[in-house]
Parts: C-alpha cells; structure tokens; sequence
C-alpha cells in the first residue's frame, strides 16, 4: 500500500519516491506539479472560485446540506438541560426525515439514492447546526441502518431498513463494551447458537461485558445490532452482528432479558441519549444474524465466503469505517467555522496603541495572533483537501467502482491516518480561538466553548486516536516488510538514511544552499530551499521513511520470538511507531494541499494558496525542527531560517485572511457567533469616533504623563 506510505495516488516504491524529482515523473505517479506562481503586483484571492474547490465533487449536495443545517428548526439552543435536549433532538431526526437529508447512502429501490460519498459530505455539514444532532443521526442511519445494509442480505435490507429510514425503528449500534472499546475482537457478549429453537442465545456474562456509551440506548432504542462472538457447535467464530429487539414498540419498556443504564450527563453531545445494555439468555431467530459474511444453518453448521477469520473480522468492521471518514470531515467544518469566527473577530477588535499615540492596534496585525490563528488556517486547509480525498476513495469502494481487497485496506488505513489529525487539529483550534478571542470567546453565545465540548469525544469516538495511529503504523511496517523482503533491515535502514540524505543535499538545492550560508551568511538565501515544493516534499517525506525504516530494524524478527517477548519488543517502540504514523498522516495532508494547487485556475488565488501550503509544510518542519537537526537533516544555520520565513509568509497572507475564511463559504445562520456579525466594528468605530471628536474639540483631559514630560522639558 504504497499510497498511505507516501501519499501518492497511484501507489510508488520507497526506492522510488527517494529517485523521483522531475516534474514530469511527478506527474506520471499522480501527483500533480505544480510550480511556484509569479507575484502578481498584488495578489488577490476567488474566494468563490476557492469555495467551490472546498466543496469537492458532492458540492451541491454540500449546498443543500449547509441551506438545511441554517435553518433554525435544527439549530441547538444553549442552555436546555440534557432531558430537553434529547426531546429536541430526536424531533429533529423527523425533520432530517421529513426533507430527505438523511437517504442517500441507501439502496434506490428503498427509495434512497445509492451515493454514498453524497450522503457523507451531507451528513458531515450537521454539526455547524448541533452537533448532537449531526451524530444522533450518525448513530441512526450511519451505524445503525449501514450495519444492516452493509452486513445483512437484502433480505435484512427488505425486513428492517425502510422502518429504519423512516425512523420508525430507532435504534443502537450496540458494540463497545465497559470492558473493551477499541479491542473490539476482545468483546465478551456471547451470541450461543441453540440446535434445538434455531436461536441465538444472547449473554453479557459479567459486567465489563455490557454495551456501554450506545447512542440511543437510554430513551428512544427499539432494536439494535448487537455484535457479539458467534458461537455454534461449541466452536467460537469471531465478532459477528445480530439485529435485535429491544423494547416494545408501545410502551417502550426493555423486553425479557434486557436491561440498561442511562449514562447520563457528560462532558458534551447531551442531546444524545447514552446508554447500557445488558442481555440475559435473550432469545433471537437465527435469520437475525446478519449472515453476509457469516452464516449458520439450521443444524448449526457456520460456513463463511471468506476462511480467514482475521480477515473475515477486519471485512466486517471494514463495511462500517464510514463513522471514521464523517467525523473527519466533521472535524475540519468545525474548524472552519471557529476560524471565521475568530479572524472575522481578530480583523475588528483593537487593542494597544503601539505604533500611535491615539489609534489602538487591529489584532490580526500582531505577529502572535497571526502565528495562532494562521496556521492553524493552513492545516485545516490541508485537512480539508485531505478529507475530500478521502471520501472520494470511501466512495469509490463503497459504490464498487474501485472495492478491492486492497482497496478496502487503503480505505481504512487512511481514514484511521486522517481522523486522529483532524480531530485533535479541531480540539485545537476551537481552543486556540477561543482564547484569542479573550473573554468573550467564553461566552456560549460565540460557541468555541459549546463545539470543543461536543466535539472533546470525537478524539476517541470510532477508534480512539492513538489506537488509530497504531493500526497505521502496523499497516507501514508490513509494506515496508514486503517491500524488502530480501533485504536485511539493518542494511536497509542504512541504505535509506544514506539515500535520503543524499537527495536532501544533492538534489534539492539545499547542499547549495548551505555553500551560499557559508560564503554570505544570507539567511533569506537558506530560506530559498525549505520555501521550495520539491525541499518540502523531500524533508517531509525523509522523515516517514526514515521512522519506519529504523522501527522495522528494531523490530525485525519480533515475530519469531516467544509471545511475551515479542510483546515486550513492540511496546519498547509502541511511541516511535505513533511518531512515524502521524509523519505519514502530515505528509497525506502535505500532498493534498499540493495536489489542489494544481487545480486552481486564478493568478492570484494560486499565489495565496501557494503560500498557505508553504506555511503548513514550515509549521510541520518547525514543529519536529528537533527531529531535523538531531538526524543530520538541517544545519542549525538553516533550522534558525525556519521561524523567519514562516513569519514572512504571516505578513503576505495577512491581508487575504478575510477572503480565505469567507471562501469557506459558512454564513451567519451556520457561524451564529455575535463576535462574527459585525458588532466588533461598530462598537469600535462608535469609540474612535467619539474620541477624535474629543480631540477636535479641544476639551479632551490632557493626560498627567503629557504634562510632566513637558514639565521635565521647561525645567531642562
């Protein structure tokens, strides 16, 4: 899987990627060259033309979704306790209903529409209007209503999802456990095949074994997949998914055998009614297995189309990293609309009068907060570009144009790179926002402080962050392995490190570049190689393989050794494998960014992209700068160019700020922040004005620091 390992759309070698520096053979290994536009006198950016290169390919469904999502009937009102949220909300899921937003992903002759990118980039604009809606409809359709589609026949598909559509079954997803959350392969429940009845026999055996933080569980549930380890003929099969029903539709009480907890209040998301389940001997047909990738007959023989029962496991979870791919996008809007919130503010707001003795400064003209706020705009850039890949490869799996097995497992590893990046890159930066913003960015009335909170548990939702970079790293450590086969990892990590430095010095400038140090001392001449695509390209990607080729060395013949070992080897490189997972998402994003350049057609737009993509690719460098100088990759002469010429490109993207958080295309019916209409400005213009008409008119207060300097003067 060479395109996780380096970001390349049609799959290189590591050998390759270190050979390759000509633009045309960029482009033959589908990435798109683009070069460093000349300055226009001054540069001005499309915004609309950037907005619709945001929206992607779904971009009308994007239109539709965000006219939808401004509409107050969806809009989460502060202050409701979590009883009233949850009563609000489930509302809300018959509106989504009631205007088609919530079908595409479905079968057409279920009456959806068969587009499962659309229905994702639709589903992900949610959260600007609650999130807790946004992901009590994920919970709905995007688990619920996918795990039966996705792991049921038509025959399920037929029985249950036009129920499941309509909201006429509302219902769980019903897999963590208290005891186990990402180790799914580890959950307890048993799912017991009874010859006899031709039924499962349902058990949590213990209290670590009961579903816990299910959405919907606690109120409006009446049915769920339940997956549980399958066993028949006193043989354990693996995790599998059964369809079953929870309460009576009438009177909405647990039926025999089922029991649960509400969760209660939490830390956000409150319009989601949380909870746990538990199962005593409950009784289900064995037609409730959802048997796409599994079955028992009536004897209770198990046959399956796939022999492996690792691989059937990680099929089956497969069908449902939808979750994975929405919450990134999800990520990346709401990071979108706390930057517009935030700049918008920052372009108003004065504060000290350091360059005048009457006019206070316009916050986005200090250096600080443009190193806060813009390049935390850059990376949702990149995330941005990043997720619109992504969910072009889910639709291309999910809608069969491209669904093989090697397309599966790209597919999940690079959602399991992206979504811990966007994620905690969203977590940041509402923040990041809010305190730029002072105290009133406190105030739930401009919402940085309600989005972090919802948006706190989408760092562990659908895969815990860490747990995903993990599943990553493994995933670089096996094509790295078969890559080399042959080659012993000792030689091999030499080999590399002596390759990428090579290309480092030797091909990129940068040898030059240090002769011009040396011989002129010229800093702005260093800055030339690190600003340039191809020295970007080359630090970054250096970094990957360099992590993943050293931590394969440490680990070569882990397998081969007693479990316990084995075990012991991998935890003692457990971090720098995460380490080489996030350089390897970074430089995704990295290439994304550089991939869209070349879609864009404007003069000026290109150059101010240009520049943004160049602060995003810095910030990384600047970031891991220790990394760099410790492996020999940058003099310290040249590390000390970085922080410099990332402020200079603070300067050039500072008058475009407004134009670049506008193109994200979110209104004041989606931002819905009183620090974002306007007011800011007023407020300001009204006191400028008040004090220069006091100054104009003579009877301003002569300030007591004014006449001791005069005094000081007289008496000199």
């Amino acid at each position: 899987m060479t395109h996780q390992l380096f970001g390349t759309k049609e799959g290189i070698t590591m050998t390759e990627v270190v050979d390759r520096t000509s633009s045309s053979n960029r482009a033959a290994a589908g990435t798109a060259a683009t070069t460093q536009p000349a300055a226009p006198a001054a540069a001005t950016v499309d915004a609309a033309e950037l907005g619709e290169l945001l929206l992607g390919k779904w971009a009308h469904i994007r239109h539709t979704a965000r006219d939808l999502a401004g509409r107050p009937e969806v809009h989460k009102i502060e202050g409701l306790t979590h009883t009233e949220h949850r009563k609000r909300v489930f509302g809300q899921l018959k509106y989504l209903v009631e205007n088609n937003a919530v079908h595409r992903a479905f079968p057409a002759s279920l009456g959806g529409s068969d587009d499962h990118g659309g229905n994702i980039a639709g589903f992900e604009e949610l959260v600007t209007a609650d999130p807790s809606l946004q992901i009590k409809a994920g919970v709905q359709w995007g688990l619920f209503g996918s795990a039966v589609m996705h792991l049921g026949t038509e025959e399920h598909q037929n029985k249950w999802l036009p129920g499941i559509m309509s909201l006429e079954i509302p219902g769980c997803f019903a897999m963590t456990e208290t005891g186990h959350g990402s180790d799914v392969a580890s959950i307890a429940t048993t799912a017991t095949y009874d010859e006899a009845t031709q039924e499962f026999v349902i058990n949590t055996p213990f209290r670590a074994a009961w579903k816990d933080y299910i959405g919907n569980a606690a109120e409006d549930g009446l049915a769920a997949v339940v997956f549980a380890q399958l066993v028949t003929r006193n043989v354990s099969h693996g995790v599998h998914a059964f369809y079953v029903q929870l309460r009576d539709p009438d009177t909405k009480e647990f039926l025999p055998g089922i029991g649960g907890e509400d969760d209660g209040v939490k830390g956000g998301l409150n319009g989601i009614d949380n909870g746990r389940l538990h199962f005593t001997d409950v009784r289900v047909p064995r037609t409730n297995l959802l048997n796409r990738y599994g079955n028992v007959s009536p004897e209770g023989e198990y046959t399956s189309p796939i022999a492996s029962p690792g691989r059937r496991f990680f099929t089956m979870l497969g069908t449902l990293v939808q979750g994975r791919v929405s919450l990134d996008g999800a990520a990346v809007a709401a990071s979108k609309v706390a930057l517009t919130a935030a700049i918008r503010y920052a372009a108003e707001r004065r504060q000290f009068n350091a360059s005048s003795p009457t006019e206070e400064e316009v916050l986005l003209d200090y250096q600080r907060h443009q190193r806060r706020l813009f390049t935390r705009l850059a990376t949702t850039f990149a995330a941005s570009f990043a997720h619109e890949q992504l969910l072009e490869k889910f639709d291309d799996v999910f809608s069969g144009r491209h669904d093989t097995d090697a397309d599966r497992q790209d597919l999940e590893t690079l959602a399991a790179a992206l979504k811990p990046m966007s994620t905690w890159h969203a977590l940041d930066t509402l923040q990041e926002c809010r305190e730029a913003c002072g105290g009133v960015g406190f105030l739930i009335e401009n919402r940085f402080a309600s989005l972090r909170a919802d948006l706190d548990v989408y760092a562990t939702f659908e895969g815990d962050n860490t747990v995903l970079l993990q599943l990553v790293a493994k995933r670089l450590l096996a094509d790295y392995a078969k890559e080399f086969r042959n080659v012993g990892f000792g030689v091999l990590a030499r080999f590399v490190a002596a390759q990428a430095a090579d290309v480092a010095i030797n091909r990129t400038g940068l040898r030059q570049v240090a002769q011009f140090v040396a011989d002129t001392g010229s800093v702005q001449k260093a800055a030339l190689a690190l600003r340039d695509e191809e020295g970007q390209r080359t630090l970054l990607t250096d970094r990957v393989q360099s992590m993943v080729a050293e931590v394969g060395s440490a680990l070569k013949g882990a397998n081969k050794l007693p479990q316990h070992q084995g075990a012991a080897l991998f935890n003692q490189h457990q971090d720098d494998l995460i380490e080489a997972a996030q350089a390897h998402a970074e430089l995704l994003q990295w290439e994304a960014f550089t991939e869209a350049l070349g879609k864009v057609s404007d003069p000026g737009t290109l150059q101010v992209l240009t520049w943004l993509r160049d602060l995003f690719g810095l910030s990384l460098i600047e970031k891991h700068l220790s990394w760099y100088l410790m492996n020999g990759r940058l003099s310290m002469q040249r590390g000390r160019t970085v922080g410099a010429y990332i402020n200079r490109l603070l300067v050039k993207i500072r008058p475009h700020a407004l134009d670049l958080v506008d193109s994200f295309g979110y209104g004041p019916e989606h931002l819905r922040a009183a620090i974002a209409s306007g007011a800011e400005k007023e407020r300001q213009d009204e006191a400028r004005g008040y004090f220069r008409a006091q100054r104009a008119s003579g009877n301003a207060p002569a300030e007591e620091k004014s006449l001791l300097a005069l005094k000081g003067r007289k008496s000199s």
